[in-house]
């Protein structure tokens, strides 16, 4: 069981399960990969990984500081120590553009940008010849989970264009097995409470599960090492399911879609451009390009936040969620059903989340999604509303940080019927915000208070019944709030 560090092999086997990976390039020497938050919000540890676990390898920068070490094994990574090519041993033209174009000041974020920016590179050589504005947006998207305290964004966007035209010897997949072979089913023990296994299919994932009852379940890890980052708990015993084939694909059907609970926000992107494009842009706001790189849906719903951005979407959507116990029986059960209370989920303790099922009929109704925060980019809601149109004229309402859970308001949602006209009535509307208000008592924490949450959902309100009955509308500074 080994992973691959600028083209060294690491033996990995006896590391504790929840080592991730900016620990072991720092116990290597490599500390040019920085610490700055441990919570994946800053980037400093960014570093650029190639997945080899696929017929063509995949580039993508992801937070070290939150990726478990085991999760990578048999891929490659490559730090910033390991970007300089050639037998001179020349700059990369990513460092080789931050330098000419006077991108770094202290230094300390200075590693993860360029990782962020050289991964886009790999990713997309197309954009060397793109028109600078394309560049531009591409650079800007890569960089947006990497924050810069001094310098200032200017230079290190002009670097990041600048490099895109150059040159560079491209990456390779250094493991000398087949890529194309699926990567088989392995587990790393340092002792018998430290356990770490990565199954590739889901009969392996229920053995799994059956002999490790205690086990935790982790996909992206971009919330549950946070319990070790911030929180200083170990996990001992952790089954990762970022493998496990029939969980990490996604079954357009004539009349429903099968959304794998592992797929990554990235590959949603990609998947639903056409499809949901509202979706779409309102996960460019979930968070930075290595958390949608590592992060998935599946992890998103069954963190039970009330203040989760995707649940409100898939609320509104009529989402069922497919669930699978260890013995392989499996249900469905509406995601309106999923959520209990506080972080808690109607999802016994041997089960896991499959797939998430929605309707195409549903994702071709009209709908409006809204989330506002302190920032724009790579924060969290204070309040995320989403909004559909039925064809019947009846608008579905569901929220996140209204209350305890991501919730439907169901009782609201009764009070409003379109007109003949195409239409909400306006006074319609106006006695829908009262019962609004009445229906929620979201609380008051470091990101709202509760008297400005009630405020925002209500105007949410007006501005969707608008928008939905009047597409080329656009009401407000921002057309997401």
């Amino acid at each position: 069981m080994a992973l691959y560090v600028n083209d060294q092999a690491i033996d990995i086997s006896q590391l504790p399960a929840d080592t991730s990976l900016l620990q072991l390039l720092r116990q290597q020497q490599l500390t040019g990969t920085k610490e700055g938050c441990a919570s994946g919000d800053c980037g400093a540890c960014t570093v650029m990984v190639i997945d080899g676990c696929h017929k063509t390898p995949n580039v993508k920068a992801i937070n070290s500081c939150i990726c478990p070490v085991s999760s990578l094994q048999n891929q490659q990574v490559v730090t910033v120590e390991g970007l300089s090519q050639g037998p001179a041993s020349e700059l990369h033209p990513t460092q080789q553009a931050m330098v000419e174009c006077h991108g770094s000041q202290c230094g300390f974020c200075t590693p993860g940008f360029v990782m962020s920016i050289a991964a886009l590179k790999a990713k997309r050589p197309d954009l060397a010849s793109a028109p600078l504005e394309q560049q531009r947006q591409a650079v800007l998207d890569a960089i947006s989970g990497n924050l810069c305290r001094c310098t200032g964004y200017r230079p290190i966007v002009a670097a990041g264009c600048q490099s895109l035209e150059k040159p560079a010897q491209p990456f390779n997949f250094v493991h000398g097995n087949d890529s194309s072979a699926p990567c088989s089913s392995t587990t790393s023990v340092q002792k018998a409470d430290q356990t770490y296994l990565q199954p590739n299919s889901e009969v392996a994932l229920q053995q799994a599960m059956t002999n490790y009852p205690s086990a935790r379940l982790i996909a992206g890890g971009t919330d549950l090492m946070l319990e070790v980052t911030q929180q200083f708990q170990p996990i001992e015993q952790l089954i990762d399911i970022s493998q496990v084939a029939e969980l990490t694909q996604t079954t357009f059907g004539d009349d429903t879609i099968l959304i794998g609970a592992a797929v990554t926000y990235t590959e949603l992107e990609q998947q639903f451009a056409e499809l949901a494009p509202e979706f779409v842009a309102l996960l460019h706001r979930l968070g930075s390009r290595q958390i949608r790189n590592r992060g998935t849906l599946g992890g998103n719903i069954c963190n039970a936040s009330p203040i989760a951005d995707t649940p409100p979407v898939l609320l509104a959507l009529n989402a069922q969620l497919h669930l699978v116990n260890a013995a392989g029986q499996r249900r469905q059960l509406p995601l309106s059903e999923f959520y209990l209370g506080y972080k808690q989920t109607a999802m016994a303790a041997d089960e896991y989340l499959a797939a998430i099922e929605v309707r195409r009929a549903a994702l071709n109704q009209p709908i409006r999604l809204y989330k506002v925060s302190k920032r724009y980019e790579d924060d969290i809601s204070a309040v995320m509303a989403a909004f559909s149109l039925t064809p019947e004229g009846q608008l579905t309402i569901a929220f996140g940080g209204m209350a305890a859970t991501p919730i439907r308001a169901v009782i609201t949602e009764k009070s409003l019927q379109l007109g003949a006209d195409g239409q909400f009535d306006p006074s319609m509307v106006t006695a829908a915000t009262v019962t609004l208000a009445n229906e929620f008592s979201p609380l008051s924490d470091v990101r709202a208070s509760a008297d400005y949450r009630t405020q925002v959902a209500a105007n949410l309100l007006k501005k969707a019944c608008l928008e939905l009955c009047q597409p080329a509308l656009a009401i407000g500074v921002f057309a997401h709030a």
